[in-house]
């Protein structure tokens, strides 16, 4: 049975369903539809080095960067590997370990994502010196408010690699689906596993994350 990773078990604790500015409320008052849309693929540096000290905070926080602004959110819920995070007017991020399965209030993307089989990320060395294939199906949304480009169970096929860099690891995700190419990277410390770093393809913006 088929996991579903998403922003709507936590919608009563945001108040996201009614708000028309989040992803999530302009999907739960839309129609399933079967709009296509093109999406970048998506190249870059990989990332590498430490992660750059943020601001103090008192818990559990990222910070994300590649949308209309940078944001600090911080830890709502936790669920074993599942979160929730917030910031400051309400943007969100849920996440399954280091990956992004759903965002509300930063534009078009992501409104769910689940996935068929365990997730290669948690355990980025044994990535090392083999690959993984991975399948999830994924909900998006276009401009908020509008029909137009809500897509519903979007199937992608998945590649992970993973090489060492020094100290750290850096896994390489590449998926394809119905017009979608894209590139995900995440950097791990090599002596922990632990993903400080990502960058990541939401649908409208690639987001980099990082572990404050």
């Amino acid at each position: 049975m088929r996991r579903r990773r998403s922003l709507l078990p936590v919608l009563a604790l945001l108040g996201l369903a009614g708000c028309g500015d989040t992803p999530v409320g302009a999907v739960l008052r839309g129609a399933p539809g079967a709009v296509q849309a093109t999406a970048p693929v998506v190249s870059g540096p990989v990332v590498s080095g430490p992660v750059v000290s943020g601001p103090v905070v008192s818990g559990p926080a990222l910070r994300v960067t590649g949308a209309r602004r940078p944001f600090l959110l911080t830890l709502m819920q936790e669920s074993g590997e599942r979160r929730l995070w917030r910031a400051e007017g309400g943007a969100a991020l849920a996440t399954e370990g280091p990956r992004i399965t759903a965002i509300a209030g930063l534009g078009p993307g992501l409104a769910a994502t689940r996935l068929d089989q365990p997730d290669p990320l948690a355990d980025p060395p044994a990535l090392l010196g083999r690959s993984a294939t991975t399948r999830r199906s994924i909900d998006l949304r276009g401009a908020e408010g509008e029909a137009a480009g809500l897509r519903f169970g979007v199937a992608l096929s998945c590649r992970l690699t993973a090489v060492a860099e020094g100290a750290w690891l850096v896994v390489t995700e590449s998926c394809t689906g119905p017009d979608i190419a894209f590139e995900n990277r995440f950097e791990a410390e090599a002596a922990t596993g632990q993903v400080r770093r990502s960058r990541q393809w939401v649908g409208d913006a690639v987001l980099v994350v990082e572990a404050l």
